[in-house]
């Protein structure tokens, strides 16, 4: 299997470092091994998604182990499940993908940030890395066995376009008390995640699983955190410095794992 055009949605086919589509739109694959299928008229700003360096503070926390209970917890399920192509959205910079590669016959990653695609690519080349819309997926229809979403958004209906019937979708969103420590430093009034009510049409909800657990974290992992949440942005000066004195910070995790089954046609 390969990719569509993101111009005209025909299948890609490689030649060489190159992929190209019978009308001849071509995308160049990067020495680090990854393609950018990001039309620079699909872009809402210049560089999207995450910088270099909240990619390099998430890959710090990640491979510290912090989140390896919700990999777990996710790799299980695909191994209940035998993909044979699996499409991870959002991948970052591979850390849950490369994983997953391991319980699936052929394994891509998709995220708008070239950088955290970039830093993926170079780590882990077992997995088919690609800068892309979660909006406008560049696969073929009902390709993908499963299709994993661990905090990313993405297009229901596109969902629906490329999972085969009978085919899976699993996502992560954050539950109710997630990260309530790290939030009761930045705002006065702290509210809690409001409880799962998403429907993905085309797909029935086949299992909700919550997974929780308390972290201890360093100054500087704590730190690390904050630079990898949207909460960094509100976050004040003496925020940062509270956290970065810090012995040792107490903060719960609580995820919400659902899985999704495509309906037959």
């Amino acid at each position: 299997m390969s990719y569509s055009c993101p111009l005209c949605h025909a299948p890609l086919t490689r030649s060489g470092n190159s992929y190209l589509c019978p009308q001849r739109h071509q995308f160049d694959r990067a020495k680090e091994g990854y393609v950018n299928l990001l039309p620079v008229q699909h872009k809402r700003s210049r560089d999207p998604g995450d910088s270099a360096e909240m990619m390099q503070a998430r890959r710090a926390f990640l491979d510290a182990g912090h989140y390896q209970p919700l990999r777990d917890a996710v790799s299980e399920k695909l191994r209940a499940i035998n993909p044979q192509q699996l499409l991870d959205i959002g991948c970052g910079e591979g850390y849950y993908t490369h994983a997953f590669a391991a319980l699936a016959q052929e394994t891509w990653g998709l995220d708008v940030s070239k950088t955290a695609v970039r830093f993926g690519a170079k780590r882990y080349p077992q997995v088919n890395f690609c800068v892309a819309s979660s909006q406008r997926l560049p696969f073929a229809d009902s390709s993908m066995d499963v299709v994993i979403r661990i905090y990313a958004p993405c297009n229901p209906s596109e969902l629906k376009r490329v999972v085969k019937p009978g085919g899976w979708v699993i996502t992560v969103t954050p539950g109710p008390r997630h990260l309530v420590e790290l939030k009761g430093l930045i705002y006065n009034e702290v509210q809690l995640h409001a409880p799962h009510s998403e429907v993905i049409g085309g797909f029935t909800l086949e299992s909700h699983d919550a997974l929780a657990y308390p972290m201890q974290l360093t100054g500087n992992e704590a730190v690390t955190l904050l630079q990898m949440t949207p909460f960094a942005w509100r976050a004040k000066p003496e925020v940062w410095e509270t956290l970065q004195q810090q012995t040792q910070f107490g903060c719960q995790t609580d995820f919400a794992i659902h899985a999704w089954r495509r309906e037959e046609d």
